[in-house]
């Protein structure tokens, strides 16, 4: 095919395991299609064996004529504005995102640069994703997202239809939208709400992309008041903007409710894993 550069943006933060890290990093680079550029935000201090990681792949990329463009923050400014941060030092029009303990499958980026050549209408390509504990090879779940423009729309009525650590996206159209903006674990649907009544167009692969690393608390911290309350304002803003009606305000309202509030954490984890990453 005929090369289009692409980055990938990363955020590293000091909870994050090196190992884990390291990792993500090699899944990135071990592409069929191999990215040109990866930038990455350092989201406040971070320990020596984070910093080991980083060091060995400054050399790693140099060999490999991949650019390399490091970001250390001196402070945690939250996954927000990192993002913002890492996509405005990003310098091609294609950006991929990925995060600092998942692994992505080796054709992902040649899978998305077709699709953007297929549907060059296209502002944002995701995928599914396959959660695991442990081994990349023990699934414990699968989050299966809607596939067309149109079924994504509908979809985002109800709940996020792309899985975050899986798009790429080009530069200018989530720009024209505002780029990622802080809200409470919910940076990434409020993004995707905004480029939808921007009129952007939106695509799924129907395939896994990213093996994302899960655990118990993982989905604690989808749960909780602080959460839900995040979710009812984003509800709200749909509806102020006429996405939703009513009726689907007050659906999504007492179904959040009900599995952040008032669910047990081990009991919502198996309503995550089981009921709630298919569409």
């Amino acid at each position: 095919m005929d090369k289009i550069k692409f980055s990938v943006s990363m955020c590293v933060y000091g909870k994050d395991d090196p190992e884990y890290f390291d990792e993500a990093l090699k899944s990135v680079i071990d592409q069929t299609l191999k990215p040109d550029e990866i930038v990455l935000v350092i989201d406040g201090m971070i320990p020596e064996a984070t910093k080991a990681v980083i060091k060995k792949y400054i050399s790693e990329l140099k060999e490999k004529n991949i650019n390399f463009t490091i970001i250390p923050l001196e402070k945690n400014v939250g996954h927000g504005e990192a993002r913002r941060i890492g996509l405005n030092k990003c310098t091609n029009e294609f950006v991929a995102i990925m995060d600092a303990d998942d692994l992505a499958v080796s054709e992902r980026f040649e899978w998305q640069i077709r699709y953007f050549k297929k549907y060059p209408e296209t502002s944002v390509v995701g995928g599914n994703i396959e959660e695991f504990i442990g081994d990349s090879k023990h699934c414990v779940g699968k989050r299966i997202v809607p596939t067309t423009d149109s079924q994504i729309k509908k979809y985002m009525k109800k709940r996020c239809p792309m899985n975050q650590m899986t798009v790429m996206f080009k530069r200018e159209d989530v720009a024209e939208a505002g780029g990622y903006l802080d809200w409470y674990c919910e940076e990434d649907y409020y993004l995707w709400i905004r480029m939808y009544l921007a009129g952007k167009k939106f695509r799924n692969i129907n395939r896994n992309l990213v093996h994302v690393r899960v655990g118990d608390e993982m989905y604690n911290r989808r749960g909780g008041m602080q959460y839900f309350r995040s979710e009812a304002r984003l509800q709200k803003y749909m509806l102020h903007k006429k996405m939703i009606t009513k009726i689907r305000f007050l659906i999504n309202i007492v179904e959040r409710f009900i599995v952040q509030v008032m669910m047990p954490n081990k009991l919502r984890g198996i309503f995550f894993r089981v009921f709630a990453r298919k569409k």
